[in-house]
């Protein structure tokens, strides 16, 4: 956080393509390209994990997992794993949206036989042997085959199925041998990947199952009680996640291994890494597992610097962003600000309370990182139709739209002021350089459906004037 820079917010699985998700082939290779014509120098992604049933990369199966569905198929049909008829099978028929149900159904099977003709390669077990918390879930995948797609919780037997294993041995090797590829073409660009840890991890997860003395569990596996936020900005009955909570204690006395061994592989996919309600670090909602919504939780202390320490030390020169929105407290700052981490600003809650909300571009310190929105965000379009009255006129007065009568070149204008802040590195997500609406928002939390599925095309990439973000980042010092 030296230098000034800028970057661009958007996940693997929007990226255009034929094959019914984003990937990491040729297409994610312009997309590189394209970043560093405009200036930025930092490309922004969500989880990589195997998301959950409703498609959140924020709940999943395993914190040490990779998503198959990034796997390129053109490059396995280079690699002579697939043939042309299984790739032109694997068409996608609608280049604007992620075929999740198309995906669960067929992308696995086909990877099957992508494996089976990989064969037993000693690189898959060599990345096996190096990366054991991903073996585990592999592993824990082939023993949720075997019973059926039960919960752990609710497994009869301990034969793993072992086609299964290898199927998904391959595909974490595979998707991570991508990946690297991709990562070292965009650091030879000049661009730099920001990935995403989510705080918590799923009940049904490889995580808990393997590591069930450091989580809150009850005598059958379940959660005793579970995460969630309080009522928020977001929700009014706050947001009951319903994963199981950490024994800290636990935690401490296993020297706190599960997280800086996490830490430190998602410090070999990515160059910085945004830590998902980092408040919970210094105090964690609390929810009975009995509840059925958030509005009954308490505060408990979380482990503090004694981790952030660690987790420093396993990141090395990883740059560690921490997202401290939400309910903030005088001791979530004070951690912060011991921590070194640059914290998160973003504009929309900026126009929430006066002059003085921290997230109004005039209060953006250096030692941050500022968003016109992030992934749970609405657009910024959307965002600015949505106001009311009052709000707006704040907002266009703010960036100096006196006449309330012309105001439509108003999104260049917050986008400009963004980049001209105080802020270290500033982010936009790609609908605020597409400049689209609601209609494209990736996520809108509290809810279950209809999320995590919007894509796009290189036609739509080709709108956005490229040379006028490469103009700003270069007036205001970030390319």
């Amino acid at each position: 956080m030296n230098n000034r820079s800028s970057g661009v917010l958007m996940h693997v699985s929007t990226l255009p393509g034929e094959y019914s998700c984003g990937a990491l082939g040729e297409e994610a290779r312009r997309w590189v390209d394209r970043v560093r014509a405009m200036g930025f120098t930092w490309w922004q992604v969500l989880p990589f994990c195997l998301p959950d049933e409703v498609n959140s990369p924020y709940k999943s199966y395993s914190a040490f997992s990779l998503n198959p569905y990034f796997i390129d198929l053109p490059t396995l049909l280079g690699q002579g794993l697939i043939t042309q008829e299984e790739l032109d099978a694997a068409r996608q028929g609608t280049p604007w949206l992620c075929e999740f149900e198309r995906l669960a159904k067929e992308r696995l099977p086909l990877l099957a036989k992508a494996a089976e003709r990989a064969g037993d390669m000693p690189e898959i077990r060599a990345f096996l042997k190096a990366h054991p918390h991903t073996e585990r879930f592999c592993r824990f995948m082939a023993l949720k085959a075997a019973n059926g797609g039960l919960e752990w919780q609710r497994w009869e037997t301990d034969a793993a199925d072992e086609s299964t294993y290898r199927t998904w041995a391959f595909t974490q090797y595979e998707c991570f041998r991508q990946w690297q590829e991709l990562r070292a073409y965009a650091n030879e660009k000049g661009v730099k990947i920001i990935g995403d840890m989510p705080i918590y991890v799923s009940s049904d997860s490889a995580d808990v199952w393997a590591n069930k003395d450091l989580f809150k569990l009850n005598k059958k596996g379940y959660p005793a009680d579970v995460a969630g936020v309080p009522p928020d900005y977001f929700a009014e009955d706050g947001q009951l996640w319903g994963n199981p909570l950490y024994d800290w204690k636990a935690m401490k006395d296993a020297g706190y291994k599960w997280w800086t061994d996490r830490m430190r592989f998602t410090a070999e996919l990515v160059d910085g890494v945004r830590i998902d309600h980092f408040r919970a670090f210094e105090s964690y909602y609390c929810i009975k597992a009995a509840e059925t919504t958030a509005k009954n939780g308490k505060w408990k202390k979380g482990p503090g610097m004694e981790l952030i320490g660690l987790l420093k030390k396993a990141a090395k020169d990883t740059l560690i962003i921490a997202e401290d929105l939400g309910d903030i407290t005088k001791e979530v700052r004070a951690l912060v600000e011991e921590s070194g981490f640059p914290g998160m600003r973003v504009l929309q809650f900026g126009f929430l309370s006066d002059a003085s909300n921290p997230h109004l571009p005039h209060n953006y310190r250096e030692n941050c990182v500022a968003y016109t929105g992030t992934h749970d965000n609405e657009t910024l379009l959307g965002y600015v139709w949505s106001l009311s009255a009052s709000q707006k006129k704040w907002l266009l007065d703010y960036f100096g739209y006196a006449n309330l009568d012309d105001w439509n070149g108003c999104y260049d204008t917050i986008l400009r002021q963004m980049l001209m802040s105080h802020a270290s590195l500033v982010i936009f997500p790609i609908q605020d350089l597409l400049l689209y609406g609601s209609d494209t928002r990736l996520n809108k939390p509290g809810t279950a459906e209809g999320n995590w599925a919007i894509r796009f095309t290189e036609g739509q990439f080709d709108t956005i004037n490229g040379g006028k973000f490469a103009s700003w980042n270069g007036l205001y010092g970030r390319s």
